[in-house]
């Protein structure tokens, strides 16, 4: 970074992506329990499956702050990994301090993604003794592994696994397809992959030498006597051979792979004949009989005595694949292949990896929308589906066969158990609040491809379930749930306070109200109630207090006269009360659960408005302090301790009235608990702030705005650890997290709670109890690992764009499919089928949601939705494109001419091809809105050169680009009226922003250009573009002269047009200086680059906004995998010191499990300029403590307040 840079950015992840790249299963914790590992972008997780509930859970996510290139498991330490570091990394995982430990990183090339440096292809041996690496092109490498064994013949342990060094494989002139490990027993290690020579190719060229290249099956035999690679075996296969799977062998099977072609499946090994057997095909009168699909994913599973392969073709089809074995003459199955069966199993979403678990469960993780767990139902033996044999078909991939055909039917033998929200891709996003309670913004996106789409609204905010709800005769203020018995599993009584009385509710089957409780209720209100000891229930009240013995007899202790009682604490052991007076009087139970009041008492000089007893630490007798909050605006910490007794050991003043404390010991990043003083104040602040459990001390105080309302605060219990609920304008949460271990705090998505406790049944063992309104609510909250809420709506095509019509919760989305049947194109192949009786054809069309849409090549199919994601929550209008058109962009338009009515204009090209990029023509559709949005009229369409990839209103009129051309419109009668027409592009024009009479131009190839329109002239004049040729994808402008972009290789930047262009560009009268200025083909003035940063994912949307209430403004992009990321500015020059020492000590102390250097992946194309990254900074908080304490000494800080620093940098500008 240079010392002169005035703009310095922060960079946090709010979302990882969610496209999961590969998944693959491991005993990773050394148990005979399974998890699953899933790499996505830079980031690795893993997964524990609970086949209880069918559900995964979340037990650490990593980034490796590199490319993830390719993952495999073996045995001997946890898992291999490739990625662009150029580098073979072995990771192991330790379930006891949860988190990866590196234990090599064997460097082999350079980094980056080469075609010629390993890492695209990674497979292990299944016995896991070696690893073969290999490149695109070239080069082959094998590592023998093995542990070092001590001489009692103990095992030593994964830091002492040994790798040689890498056993060179090459072929010169040689594209590998794909690479496998064969199971071979104990045999020596054998790696297949599938290869073409291009040597002759090469060398040709009149192409006769590429028409007939060959593909090669190869075996690659590691001879471990002689310790060298030899090229053992190879075989001519299909051409389009794509993907290889292991067969098992040893005594399990036959050995050697499944090649899968080009509508066929080929069992191949050395010493045995080949086996073919079809891909069978869709028969459905809208599929085409004579597609030809291929295999794209799939899992072998091994059982006891069986084995069988589940291979997903490309539309989405999964089928059973057996080998049956040769018999012997003596009747006994030998383990020579005879013959390949394939069979119909199911329909699932097309995966990038399937995973099948050893506990019934199978793992999809999808290439679009969300991410499946299925429970199998059945293995598929005994359904009535067509077996198909490889005897019916020739085993040369040459020879012609009959194609098979099946019936694709609903789900059979699995069922979804559950599913992982995946937003990839995300192809658009907005950044609004629209929620009339909302105090933050909500992120409205459109993901997905295919009928797979979906239109989600993504709220800050932990997930509720709502569990029961009973009406009450009128709004309490507080609840309690309490035992009779501390043995209970469950709790017995709830208590409601309201304004002059108290009721009392059993807790069994139902709730129900309840009588002879020995509790007040009529005309007394309840302060607090508690279980003291075995079984004593203490009810407080504004009159004094009530005990209630097990055998029913109550007891009661009255408050002096004239003063009543306005403040209560109570633990297990202890009572503090507050009166009306301001004195604090105390009370302590014995060893036989009686209790006592204590003659030391506490005059305060203000009115109490609220008390906290800590819990009773394990092993002692009673809590050491009490809390005091007083109108003054200060909380006091006493000491309860027998020897100073009532004793004030603390005072921190605050910024209000204390409402609410609530003293609790939580988990912290040490391994152990930290006393915490919560405080709600009436301002809507929440503080918390450590207490010294020697001195009572307060120290390291943050605060948070929670909410307009005062803040309730009340401890519950969430996942057998203690947790903090805290109410305002709506409820939050704070606990500790899993992996940092530092106290989190969170939003529910749940309205508005008066009062609200821990609550426990035989129905919701682990659940809480609030009062909305008139209502009591019973909720939990099950998932902590995610603090979004998505709420989804389907959409029948890959969505490409949308817009908000102003003021009004409603979206305009255009979506369309390439090689994609139209609607009117299917409805006349089902209109003809009905009409002709077509025989042996199924007449009913397939679910698109389930089957996919019809295929047609170079058809298209393109919609035009209107969506309600508020009240209808669904598509409340559509209309379909016809004449083979594509939408591919929109806008909102107020046309001066027609009274500043706002008009819907929809951009299409027709008889588009992607590759290489053709069409027709363009056109622009304008439709007119009515009926509540329920309708779409359409007025006329005008017929352009190009299709307009963008367009936005701009002076009351269309700006619009079509190819290289800014364009303005008018709204005409038949047509658009074009107002002025200037080239400013140097490819296509795919963006464009405007702020009054400035305008933005992105190009998908050459970056940013900034533009002034001149009214008096009517021209647009291009006078500042970038140097760099960037590929932009997404655009915002910051302020008037600069913009945020991001390019399709994953960066991120922000360019400045300097101020003296910037000021000339808007003076009147330089039209003509302008434009006869051009420098090097380009403009007179070229963009100053501000900001650079790689975050591995392409920027589809960026925003600039507030994320929380009262935050500064942040630009949120979101990235074609599902990303959401934030770059925040830094506000002081110490700030991004401070974290630029933190980010270098990470470097050196934490290095990425990738083995990529931090600084290199950062700057994968350019270097990084003028960002922190805040996810290396944030590694500091899972790091051991050891770690942070030497960290924290380096930099002259306490691990407390780097803790502090680092969390208050995400929660001051974002969730």
């Amino acid at each position: 970074m240079a010392s002169t840079s005035t703009m310095f950015m922060y960079h946090l992840t709010l979302q990882p992506p969610t496209a999961v790249t590969q998944a693959i299963v491991g005993q990773f914790a050394r148990t005979k329990e399974q998890q699953i590992l899933m790499a996505a972008g830079s980031r690795i997780t893993l997964y524990r499956p609970d086949s209880q509930v069918g559900k995964l859970f979340p037990i650490l996510s990593h980034d490796v702050f590199g490319v993830v290139r390719k993952m495999a498991t073996f045995r001997l330490a946890g898992s291999g990994k490739g990625s662009d570091s150029g580098r073979l990394v072995i990771l192991e995982y330790q379930p006891q301090v949860n988190r990866f430990d590196q234990l090599r990183a064997d460097t082999f090339g350079k980094s980056g993604i080469r075609r010629v440096v390993p890492g695209e292809f990674v497979a292990s041996d299944a016995k896991g003794r070696c690893v073969m690496v290999a490149s695109v092109e070239k080069n082959k490498l094998v590592y023998v592994m093995s542990r070092e064994i001590r001489q009692d013949h103990v095992v030593a342990s994964g830091s002492d696994l040994i790798v040689s060094s890498p056993l060179e494989a090459h072929t010169p002139a040689t594209l590998v397809f794909a690479l496998i490990g064969l199971d071979v027993g104990h045999d020596n290690p054998i790696f297949a992959t599938l290869e073409v020579d291009y040597k002759e190719s090469d060398l040709d060229s009149t192409g006769v030498a590429f028409h007939n290249i060959e593909k090669q099956l190869v075996y690659y035999e590691l001879d471990l006597g002689l310790n060298h690679v030899v090229r053992k075996w190879s075989d001519t296969v299909d051409r389009t051979a794509n993907i290889l799977f292991q067969v098992p062998g040893g005594d399990d099977g036959p050995s050697g792979v499944l090649v899968c072609s080009e509508d066929n499946i080929t069992y191949r090994h050395h010493n045995q004949d080949a086996l073919r057997v079809a891909i069978p095909r869709r028969r459905a009168l809208t599929e085409d009989p004579n597609r030809r699909r291929y295999i794209t994913a799939g899992v072998m599973h091994k059982m006891k005595d069986q084995f069988f392969f589940l291979l997903q073709a490309e539309d989405g089809d999964v089928f059973r694949l057996t080998i049956d074995m040769k018999q012997t003459q003596e009747g006994k199955t030998s383990l020579d292949a005879e013959r390949l069966n394939i069979k119909y199993f199911d329909t699932l979403p097309v995966a990038t990896s399937l995973c099948v678990l050893k506990n019934g469960f199978l793992f999809a993780a999808c290439e679009n929308g969300d991410h499946h767990l299925y429970t199998f139902l059945s293995l598929g033996d005994d359904d009535e589906e067509t077996v198909f044999e490889s005897g019916d078909f020739p085993a040369e991939p040459t020879e012609p066969y009959n194609p098979p055909f099946y019936e694709p039917r609903a789900h059979m033998n699995v069922a979804v158990a559950e599913s992982i929200k995946n937003m990839s891709p995300n192809m658009d996003s907005k950044v609004l609040n629209l929620l009339a309670n909302a105090d933050s913004p909500q992120i409205y996106s459109v993901c997905g491809s295919g009928a797979r789409s979906s239109f989600r609204t993504l709220k800050y905010g932990l997930e509720t379930s709502e569990l029961a709800e009973s009406g009450l005769p009128s709004t309490p203020s507080a609840v309690w749930a309490t035992k009779i018995h501390k043995d209970d599993p469950h709790h017995s009584y709830i208590v409601l306070s309201f304004t002059n009385s108290s009721l009392v509710l059993t807790v069994g089957e139902t709730v129900e109200e309840a009588s002879d409780t020995g509790f007040l209720d009529k005309g007394t209100p309840t302060l607090a109630v508690q279980l003291i000891g075995d079984d004593l229930l203490v009810q407080v009240h504004p009159r004094g207090i009530r005990y209630i013995l097990s055998n029913g007899a109550v007891r009661d202790w009255k408050a002096p006269q004239h003063r009543t009682v306005v403040a209560a604490s109570t633990n297990e052991q202890q009572i503090a009360v507050a009166l009306s007076s301001g004195e604090i009087i105390y009370f302590e139970a014995d060893a036989d659960g009686a209790v006592h009041e204590s003659s030391d008492k506490f005059q305060s000089d203000g009115t109490v408005t609220c008390l906290s007893l800590g819990e009773v630490p394990p092993g002692r007798l009673r809590s050491g302090f009490l809390a005091i909050g007083s109108d003054d605006s200060t909380v006091r910490i006493l000491s309860l301790d027998p020897e100073e007794p009532m004793i004030t050991k603390s005072l921190q003043a605050l910024s209000a009235s204390p409402i609410s404390l609530l003293m609790m010991p939580m988990e912290d990043s040490s391994g152990g608990t930290t006393l915490y003083l919560h405080i709600g104040l009436y301002n809507g602040l929440y503080l918390r702030t450590m207490v010294d459990e020697t001195t009572g001390e307060l120290e390291h105080t943050r605060v948070r705005f929670l909410g307009g309302r005062p803040v309730k605060l009340t401890r519950v219990t969430i996942k057998e650890r203690s947790a903090l609920l805290a109410l305002s304008t709506r409820p939050w949460l704070a606990y500790s997290d899993e992996q940092t271990k530092m106290v989190t705090l969170n939003p529910m998505d749940f309205e508005f709670l008066e009062g609200a406790c821990n609550f426990s049944s035989s129905q919701c063992p682990e659940g809480m109890v609030g009062i909305s309104n008139q209502s009591l609510k019973i909720f939990s909250v099950e998932n902590l690992s995610n603090n979004y809420i998505v709420e989804s709506i389907p959409l029948p095509y890959t969505p490409r764009a949308f817009v908000q019509f102003p003021e009004q919760p409603i979206f305009f989305v255009i979506g369309s499919d390439n090689n994609t049947l139209a609607p009117a194109t299917k409805t006349r192949l089902l209109n003809e089928a009905a009409t002709n009786g077509t025989p042996n054809t199924v007449t009913q069309e397939l679910p698109p949601e389930h089957f996919g849409h019809p295929r047609g090549v170079q058809h298209w199919a393109s919609q035009i939705q209107v969506v309600d994601p508020l009240d209808a929550k669904s598509i409340i209008a559509s209309v379909d494109l016809d004449s083979n058109e594509a939408a591919v962009s929109l806008a909102l338009v107020p046309f001066a001419s027609q009274d500043g009515e706002t008009f819907l204009l929809v951009g299409t090209g027709k008889d588009m091809v992607a590759t290489p990029r053709s069409y027709t023509c363009g056109f622009i559709h304008v439709y007119r809105t009515s009926e509540n949005f329920r309708l779409l009229t359409f007025i006329h369409k005008t017929q352009l050169d190009h299709p307009p990839y963008s367009m936005v209103p701009f002076t009351d009129r269309l700006l619009t680009g079509v190819g290289r051309d800014l364009m303005i419109f008018d709204l005409g009668m038949k047509q658009l009226l074009r107002k002025t027409r200037m080239r400013c592009g140097q490819s296509n024009i795919t963006g464009i922003q405007t702020q009054g009479h400035r305008i933005i131009i992105s190009d998908d190839r050459e970056s940013i250009t900034y533009a002034a329109y001149k009214q008096g002239d009517n021209k647009i004049i291009p006078f500042a573009d970038d140097t760099t040729a960037r590929w932009t994808t997404a655009s915002a402008m910051v302020d008037y002269d600069t913009v945020a972009g991001g390019d399709k290789f994953g960066n991120v930047w922000l360019l400045r047009c300097p101020r003296e262009a910037s000021d000339e560009a808007d003076e009147e009268g330089t039209t003509a200086l302008l434009t006869h200025r051009p420098y090097l083909r380009g403009t007179a003035t070229r963009l100053e680059l501000m900001i650079h940063f790689f975050v591995q994912d392409i920027p589809m949307a960026i925003h600039k906004t507030p994320l929380i209430p009262g935050g500064s403004e942040v630009l949120v992009w979101t990235g074609l995998q599902g990303t959401i990321g934030v770059l925040a500015p830094f506000v002081a020059r110490e700030q991004v010191d401070w974290f630029r020492n933190l980010e270098d000590h990470m470097k050196q102390e934490e290095p990425p499990l990738s083995g990529r250097d931090h600084l290199i992946y950062r700057g994968y194309y350019a270097p990084v300029k003028n960002v922190i990254d805040g996810d290396l900074c944030e590694r500091f908080l899972t790091l051991p403590h050891d770690k942070k304490a030497t960290i924290a000494g380096h930099m002259d800080e306490e691990v407390v307040e780097m803790e502090r620093k680092i969390q208050e940098a995400r929660t001051r500008v974002a969730f």
